[in-house]
């Protein structure tokens, strides 16, 4: 195995965890978009430029909200979700480039805001932060959106811990990344925003409820890079019953509401 790292990085990294992307990963709630809309005067004039759009979560939602959206990942499966949530959605404005963040290819001050959310720590990321504050009009703003704590690698919440200690025993101690392995990002995104050319940097957070079944919670661990479907084989169905043993145990009637939290950090040009 190799380090996912951009020089490396191909479509191969969440290989069959695209549906389960769309329909168990965490969305960033709406009271995140509006303090994004209000900071940076968003009035549905202008472009986005979503990088690493994935299925389109950040794209879609925020579509309203300007006369263009652009959309780019190199991943074609996750691509075409993004473009079936868009047709049900009958979204016609938004463009899907099947490329990499570091592929971008446009004139100086085309975007009025460009995002990337949980793709930041696959790409290149000085390199796409020097690029979109070329790509930005002034006042725009390069903005990375997160959500906190569903991952059990980062969680110290000992029913995450326990269905960690499960993935760990079918999967090795070391964490995956596709058929590479993981590797934090360092520095930090604030650090090198912070050393970037963008004058002014800015948090907005929001909470939300997370809804954790038995369903979602293996959903979720399918559309992460560190547990794919594909690892387990024919084995799939004697993990899941382990997963949701572990799970039971802690909540007994299968369901269980956690309060997460989402965060945008804005760099303004």
């Amino acid at each position: 195995m190799t380090h996912a790292t951009p020089s490396t990085f191909n479509s191969t990294l969440f290989d069959g965890a695209q549906q389960y992307y769309v329909h168990y990963r965490p969305k960033y709630p709406p009271e995140l978009y509006d303090r994004i809309a209000q900071g940076f005067n968003l009035n549905g004039k202008g472009k986005l430029l979503d990088l690493g759009c994935g299925t389109g979560l950040i794209a879609l939602a925020l579509r309203d909200r300007f006369e263009q959206v652009i959309g780019l990942d190199p991943d074609p499966e996750m691509l075409k979700q993004a473009q079936q949530q868009a047709d049900e959605l009958g979204a016609k404005n938004i463009i899907w480039l099947e490329r990499s963040a570091e592929q971008v290819n446009a004139p100086p001050n085309s975007f009025k805001l460009i995002t990337i959310g949980r793709a930041f720590h696959w790409m290149d990321r000085s390199l796409i932060i020097d690029r979109s504050y070329d790509l930005l009009e002034t006042g725009g703003g390069l903005v990375l959106l997160a959500t906190h704590g569903e991952d059990p690698w980062t969680s110290q919440i000992p029913w995450k811990q326990d269905i960690l200690a499960v993935v760990k025993q079918w999967l090795g101690d070391r964490r995956r990344a596709g058929q590479g392995w993981w590797v934090d990002p360092d520095p930090p995104h604030e650090e090198l925003l912070r050393r970037s050319a963008f004058s002014l940097q800015v948090l907005y957070e929001a909470e939300f409820e997370q809804i954790w079944t038995i369903d979602s919670l293996i959903g979720y661990l399918y559309s992460t890079a560190f547990c794919l479907p594909s690892f387990f084989g024919d084995h799939r169905q004697s993990f899941e019953a382990e997963i949701q043993k572990v799970f039971l145990s802690h909540y007994p009637s299968g369901n269980h509401v956690e309060i997460l939290k989402a965060s945008a950090l804005a760099g303004m040009k």
